[in-house]
């Protein structure tokens, strides 16, 4: 099987871009931020924009990475999941504020796909790696794609655990969604199956439950995976 798994507001408590922004850029970002969830700039024109707001220099934002409160049951999920299951962190959000917090909260190294935020003068800037051009979601990143190819090898179900729009995708087309925040408002209108959760540790409690059943609960709406 393979888990999907959002970082910021999912394996983060909090969103760390929103309080990277809060405690590095002037207020126009929250404008910038409502035009994306009224769907009037994409997800790529909003990130690009915000970041453009950012005023830091590298040690000062990666030692503010380094405060970023994870999920502390996270680490126990993982342990388990990853001796039967492939795993990834696949976010909307940015490659090297994940890297600094999980390595500093001394998860175990596993794959991210994420946006790439590269430093400057007393700034950033941000680039799309994983972007499709064809996606209709406009993020920066496409987790169906990403999750098509992680999935490629993978004998049995995708689980997408996750919390907000960059979501939305994905949890049309995965087998089993653990949602919570924006994400559980977008399944009941969208009339997907989910499992709500809080914490990893919530999660992990229903996995090992799959096990003792000896099957998972497969989502009889999911779709195959679209670019």
């Amino acid at each position: 099987m393979l888990f999907v798994i959002d970082f910021d507001g999912t394996l983060s408590v909090g969103d760390t871009v929103d309080a990277m922004l809060e405690r590095f850029a002037d207020d126009r970002w929250k404008v910038l931020e409502t035009d994306w969830l009224k769907g009037d700039i994409t997800a790529i024109d909003c990130m690009q924009q915000q970041l453009d707001l950012v005023k830091v220099d590298q040690v000062t934002l990666e030692n503010f990475f380094r405060g970023i409160q994870l999920d502390a049951s996270f680490i126990p999920f993982y342990k388990h999941i990853s001796q039967f299951s492939k795993v990834a962190i696949v976010s909307d959000g940015l490659d090297h504020a994940i890297d600094v917090a999980t390595h500093n909260a001394a998860i175990p190294h596993m794959p991210i796909y994420a946006n790439k935020l590269h430093f400057r003068p007393n700034g950033v800037s941000i680039s799309y790696p994983y972007r499709n051009i064809h996606c209709k979601a406009g993020n920066g990143v496409c987790k169906c794609q990403i999750a098509e190819q992680l999935s490629a090898d993978v004998d049995g179900p995708i689980v997408l655990i996750g919390d907000g729009k960059s979501d939305y995708c994905l949890a049309k087309h995965a087998d089993i969604v653990f949602a919570k925040g924006k994400l559980i408002k977008h399944c009941e209108q969208e009339n997907i199956a989910f499992r709500r959760f809080q914490t990893f540790a919530e999660v992990l409690e229903v996995v090992k439950e799959w096990g003792v059943a000896k099957k998972w609960p497969l989502n009889p709406s999911a779709k195959n995976l679209v670019a």
